[in-house]
């Protein structure tokens, strides 16, 4: 299915790295520490070839100061399918995926 929504040359800005299977590899990392990790689109943005993500992320621990997790990402898409991303995040257990590397 990935080959159907990603490019193979999709380029993951927040991860430095093209091609789907590290992005691949990241969630799967998430989903092992985190089982019941999951994204809730709370509101996505259209223009042209970009569409932005604003996103919960529950099954998580807040963090100490209470930040509620969240994610937004801008997807830039040609030939209907995804070709680069860009991604910031608050909250999020960016250690989970720093450990693994």
């Amino acid at each position: 299915m990935e080959n159907e929504l990603f490019a193979p040359d999709f380029f993951s800005h927040p991860l430095g790295t093209t091609g789907f299977e590290a992005g691949k590899h990241a969630w799967r990392t998430l989903i092992s520490h985190f089982p019941d990790y999951r994204l809730v689109a709370e509101d996505i943005l259209v223009d042209a070839d970009r569409v932005a993500v604003r996103s919960a992320v529950a099954g998580i621990p807040v963090p100490d100061d209470g930040v509620q997790p969240m994610l937004i990402e801008i997807f830039r898409v040609a030939d209907g399918r995804f070709v680069e991303a860009w991604g910031l995040g608050q909250g999020l257990p960016l250690e989970v995926l720093s450990a693994d590397s």
